[in-house]
This record gives C-alpha cells, structure tokens and sequence, in this order.
C-alpha cells in the first residue's frame, strides 16, 4: 500500500529517535541508520490504518530488528580482527539523542556503550529504553514481549553491570579539559613519569583498527604501560608519517558527550581517542582508528566549526 505524505511525515517526525535508540543499541551509526531504514520499510508495507500507536509500533519494530542483529553481531565480533569498540559520535550529532539527565547523558557515553557490550540483547535493550529514552517498564514489556516483573528483573541486572564497570565518578567538563590539556603537554614532552602521574594505577588503553590500521590485539593495562605507550604514540617518526601519509594535528574536543582527542589529516578524521577522566585521574583511552567508523566523524567534523589543533603529532 502506497504512504500518503501524512505517513511519511509521521515516520520522519520519528526518525531522530529511532536513530538514537539504534546506536545506544547497536554501537555503530551505519548498522543504526540501516536499521531505522528497514523499519521504514516495515511501515510502508503495514496496514497503517490499523496502528493503533504508530510510535510504540515503530519502537517495536525497531527495536526487534536491532536484538536480531545484536545476536548476529556477536558471532561477527569473534572473528573482528583486534578489538571491537563502538563507533564515536561528536559533539553535536544528532544521533546522540536526548541529554536533558544524568542518565541520558550517560547512557551514550562511550565508556557505558563500550560497557553495554557486554550485556545480552534483552539487558541492553532494557536498559537503553529505559535509562535513555524513559519508557514505561509496561511499554518495554510489550516492546520485548516479556512481563513487567521480568523486564524490571532484567533492568537490575543491566544496571548492575554498568555500575560494576563504572565504580568511579567522573569529573566536570572543566576539569577534564584542564587534565586533557595536561596529558598532552605530558606525551609531548617524549617524558612517561609526567603521563604516569596523570593516570590511575588500573589505567588502560585500547584501540579499534578493525584490520585495517595497525591496533595492539590486546589493552595496555596498568599507568606505566599506558604512559610508555601514548609517549610512543605521540613521538615524532618517518616511519609513522609515512604509515598515515603526514603530520595529523590534534584537536581537544567531545565524542559522546565526553572528552576526546581528534586526529584530522587533511580534512579527513583518521583517529578519535575518547579519554574517560575520573577524580582519581585518567581511568581510560579508547581509541577508534577504524576508518570505516569515522566517515561520519569526518562528515560532522567538516561541517562544523573548531579552533586551533593543540598540537602536531609524527
């Protein structure tokens, strides 16, 4: 059955929010924007008019085919090369959805989408609809087709989880600014004891090249490893240069509502470093180098404004 413009219009007044719900879920803009395309191409072939409530139908629907791929997504990530981490989205992207509470804000934080990854579909699907976008524990049930009392279950669980991986409080943006800003006067020194006194004692660092940029198979761990290997990595080299193709500035910006380091190379994001500040210092790196997750970081990027880069690296 054909859409009238009035169902187009319905579907496109939905479309931001069903992005939002895709990428807390799925981690990746691309899987996500794919996602809400085919719950599109559900709705134009459902009989509309008798949809009842066209929003709780499309969450529905959505949400459904994202546990499907979330299932699929497991088997696809035991043969990723290297690590796995979610797709980083910059300040100011639509797809970060709302941020009006702590909880949204924290629920597309890259350090908790890296935490939901080890949640199964149904906790993080509780957990996504619930902490992010506030739907009623009556409306998840319906969604997942579960009871209330095990949807509520389910939320504990997921809850826990993340609490679990995230026993530290973080700073304010002022303050983490301020540490970011330390942290590369550090590793441009080509000196590790300033990094060292910068990190925690359980600091880690990991990196995403998907196979397709050199990325350690496995995270630094502890804050001498990690401070040996951001002074290597921001210590100058031809063989470095000639790996990227140049001498990429460094820009101090956010990702996911958190501070991060981008590195741009003639207009194009070839890295975005997501650095989780906490009171006790820095507690994480979490670098994505994987050009097939940066194409719409450098979309955003170059179609927004940003100072001066803080420094230039190789």
């Amino acid at each position: 059955m054909a859409l009238t413009v009035d169902d187009v219009d319905r579907f496109e007044a939905s479309r931001r929010r069903l992005e939002a719900i895709a990428y807390r879920l799925l981690g990746s803009a691309s899987e996500a924007e794919d996602a809400v395309q085919e719950t599109f191409l559900r709705w134009q072939a459902a009989d509309i008019g008798h949809i009842q409530v066209p929003e709780a139908w499309l969450t529905k629907v959505l949400t459904n085919l994202c546990l499907n791929q979330l299932t699929s997504a497991r088997a696809r990530r035991e043969t990723y090369v290297g690590e796995w981490l979610p797709e980083p989205l910059l300040t100011g992207d639509p797809m970060l959805g709302p941020a009006d509470t702590a909880e949204q804000r924290e629920s597309v934080s890259y350090a908790v989408l890296a935490l939901l990854e080890r949640l199964s579909p149904n906790e993080r699907a509780v957990y996504v609809l619930r902490e992010a976008f506030g739907y009623p524990h009556r409306e998840i049930a319906e969604i997942l087709d579960i009871t209330e009392a095990a949807g509520q279950q389910i939320l504990h669980r997921a809850r826990k989880h993340v609490a679990d991986g995230r026993a530290r409080s973080e700073v304010d943006a002022a303050a983490a600014r301020r540490i970011l800003d330390e942290f590369l006067a550090a590793a441009a020194s080509g000196r590790t004891e300033p990094l060292v006194r910068l990190l925690t004692e359980d600091a880690v660092a990991v990196g995403d090249g998907g196979g397709k940029v050199p990325a350690r198979a496995k995270a630094f761990e502890g804050a001498l490893a990690v401070a040996t290997f951001m002074r290597g990595l921001f210590k100058p080299g031809k063989a470095k240069r000639a790996l990227v193709g140049g001498s990429p500035a460094v820009y101090a910006t956010t990702a996911n509502g958190g501070p991060a380091l981008v590195a741009v190379l003639d207009g194009r994001v070839i890295g975005v470093i997501c650095v989780e500040v906490t009171a006790d210092g820095i507690a994480a790196f979490r670098s994505q180098v994987n050009p097939d997750k940066l194409e719409r970081a450098t979309r955003r990027w170059t179609s927004t404004g940003h100072g001066e880069p803080l420094l230039t690296v190789f």
